[in-house]
């Protein structure tokens, strides 16, 4: 009996010290467990577990519950910060203030609400911002010596069946103007081609991924290269020789093994990602509420507004009333701004030709006496814009006071093509020496916005689009794309207003008979659908004067908005916005190709309770599939909760305003 106790006692302790055992390994693994640091938007939708290991890696769930992995790091010369990261501190705070922004295209003000997180890893800091449609991260460092980023990693997981949206150029040296394409994201991987940002991914079940960067400082752009679950960061190296190539171009010499050079001690740019579905994508404003504030103390200077533009139609007018002969000389300027005055145009672009050579801004073609164009649009009260390549601007960059005291208004400037970090402090150069002096910039072949016009607030527009210049290769289809990935990020040079429209299957052209591909109520629709501070109508005078009605209906659609609301979106088939300002609204659909018609109705809800509008609208005509110049114009008095039937043709549209009447 005694033996058998004992071997009861001998067994339990065995048990105990096994269990024992056990706990301590448990302790020990757990301890060695890397430490995880998790934030929320302030609605709770959105969140973000990080956790810094081998590398510094986050896990986002997005508010329709889907699972987004990545990993950052950034590449010294003699540092990887985000490589077996130790943090150090970890504090968040809330943020909830109110932007609004000097040029507001999409909304007078915006609610910048977030969690701000942020972890000290001893010479860097990772912040993170989670909003409750996004999230945000940047690297700060604290480095006394300039560094060389030789890389940057922001390395993203999808879930498996994500279709992505791009845009890819064959190499660094791009206008950022090829067509969309669209692929499943197994099948966007190291062999394929980089995309531009922003980019668009679509996950399955819909929600959507709009990726791009703000607050670009001495920095060179990010593009995308895909590894077949998700992309990784790429970056253009910095030229260490620029060999120019005419008037506009030039060569990268050598290239650097780095993409930037910069101080040490400073806070990089912003990464983001934007959730929701395809409307809440459209009217996401992050690249606003991450850049740095405007820079500017007086912006009553700065006037947003419409040019009528001589290259799309080749500076042709004509007509009882043209008793000279067009071109680009000074007859044919005066009419344009004859034409801009009397339908309330702020300004007119004399684009390349007005120039006797593109590398002097000094001197004006013999035919064009620009500073008598100057006292007659003064007089008019319209404004000149020239353009010039980024080259004159660099060659002669004391041309800002000058032109400013001739009394030109602004700048179109053009071919930058690049976004490494040369170009883009030239960017920032330009945008600061042209505020000095009074002078918009309309950056003409130059990227996507990062929050440059934020700051600098005279920066009205830019291009980097696939715009109507491109003739027959801009349609519908396409076009479709932007609301939800280019015009997401900011202002967009399109230049609509084309007042010759075909169907694709018919069109052909030549300047100076420029026409478009689309319905003439589509073409319409875009002045209120897209978005930019400075907007382009493209045609001729003697167009407009021929459609009267539709010249006037574009030349009053505002350039600023208070408010923007999407009514239906479905990228690359149908988009429908109401935007208001002031107390009137104004209402835009654009659609695709497909079957001839697609009929909506929406509600006219947003409309104030207890007022009366009188409504002005124009849809596509019967024959609008066929014969794209076919529309009607409509008008009738309306109040809120009224309904508006649309009737959409293939590649058609329909856009209207709803003006209050005083009570």
């Amino acid at each position: 009996m005694l033996k058998y106790l004992k071997k009861i006692c001998f067994s339990e302790v065995l048990f105990f010290r096994v269990a024992a055992l056990m706990l301590a390994v448990n302790f020990i693994s757990a301890s060695a467990a890397p430490k995880s640091y998790k934030a929320t938007s302030p609605d709770g939708r959105v969140s973000v577990n990080i956790v810094p290991s081998d590398s510094l890696r986050f896990t986002v769930v997005t508010p329709a519950g889907q699972t987004v992995n990545a990993a950052v790091a950034m590449r010294f010369e003699n540092n990887d910060f985000g490589v077996n990261p130790k943090v150090k501190r970890f504090k968040t705070r809330s943020v909830d203030r109110v932007i609004e922004p000097t040029v507001p295209v999409k909304y007078s003000t915006i609610r910048d609400r977030y969690t701000d997180v942020k972890l000290n890893l001893g010479k860097y800091d990772v912040e993170f911002r989670v909003y409750d449609n996004g999230i945000a991260y940047r690297f700060v460092t604290h480095l006394s010596d300039s560094v060389n980023v030789m890389g940057e990693d922001f390395h993203v997981t999808l879930p498996s069946g994500t279709i992505a949206h791009l845009e890819q150029p064959y190499g660094w040296k791009t206008s950022q103007e090829e067509p969309y394409t669209h692929k499943p994201l197994k099948d966007w991987n190291g062999a394929d081609l980089m995309s531009h940002t922003p980019t668009l991914f679509e996950l399955p079940g819909g929600e959507c991924i709009l990726v791009s960067e703000s607050n670009i400082r001495d920095y060179a752009g990010m593009y995308l290269k895909g590894t077949g679950t998700g992309f990784n960061s790429v970056f253009p190296p910095v030229p260490f020789k620029l060999d120019y190539d005419g008037d506009r171009n030039y060569k990268h010499e050598a290239l650097a093994p780095y993409h930037t050079r910069t101080n040490g001690n400073r806070a990089f740019p912003w990464r983001y990602m934007a959730f929701g579905n395809a409307a809440d994508i459209a009217t996401q404003s992050l690249t606003v509420q991450l850049s740095d504030p405007c820079e500017l103390s007086d912006v009553s200077w700065i006037k947003p507004g419409k040019a009528a533009w001589e290259w799309w139609n080749d500076a042709s007018v004509y007509g009882p009333d043209v008793d000279f002969e067009s071109g680009f000389n000074l007859e044919t300027y005066k009419y344009f701004i004859d034409f801009a005055a009397k339908h309330g145009i702020e300004y007119i672009v004399l684009d390349e030709g007005w120039a006797k050579n593109t590398l002097d801004p000094y001197t004006p073609n013999p035919r064009v006496d620009v500073k008598e164009l100057i006292r007659y649009g003064k007089e008019k009260n319209v404004g000149l814009i020239l353009w010039l390549t980024w080259l004159a601007v660099e060659q002669n960059f004391d041309l800002f006071e000058t032109l400013s005291d001739w009394g030109i208004k602004g700048l179109k400037i053009d071919f930058m093509d690049c976004t490494d970090q040369w170009m883009n402090n030239y960017l920032e150069r330009v945008a600061a020496k042209a505020a000095e002096n009074h002078l918009l910039v309309d950056f003409h072949g130059a990227h996507k916005p990062t929050g440059l016009d934020v700051r600098y607030p005279n920066v009205i527009s830019y291009e980097g689009v696939r715009g109507m210049e491109q003739m027959g290769y801009t349609n519908p289809d396409n076009s479709l794309w932007l609301p939800f990935i280019r015009n997401a990020v900011g202002p967009m040079d399109y230049t609509p207003g084309a007042m010759i429209s075909m169907q694709p299957e018919s069109y052909g052209c030549n300047r100076p008979n420029s026409s478009s591909i689309g319905t003439r109520a589509y073409q319409m629709a875009l002045f209120t659908t897209f978005e930019s501070g400075l907007q382009m109508m493209a045609d001729s005078p003697t167009m407009y004067y021929r459609n009267s009605d539709c010249a006037q209906f574009i030349a009053d659609v505002p350039e600023t908005w208070d408010e923007t609301r999407v009514l239906l979106a479905e990228p690359g088939k149908v988009f429908v916005v109401a935007k208001r300002k002031g107390n009137d609204w104004w209402l835009a659909a654009i659609r695709g190709d497909g079957g001839k018609w697609r009929e909506e109705s929406f509600s006219l809800d947003f409309l104030a309770p207890g007022t009366v509008y009188e409504a002005e609208w124009y849809e596509d005509g019967v024959n609008a599939p066929r014969q794209a110049m076919d529309y009607r114009r409509k008008t009738a008095t309306v109040k809120s909760g009224d309904r508006v039937n649309m009737k959409l043709s293939r590649n058609g549209g329909w856009t209207g305003k709803f003006v209050a009447k005083e009570k």
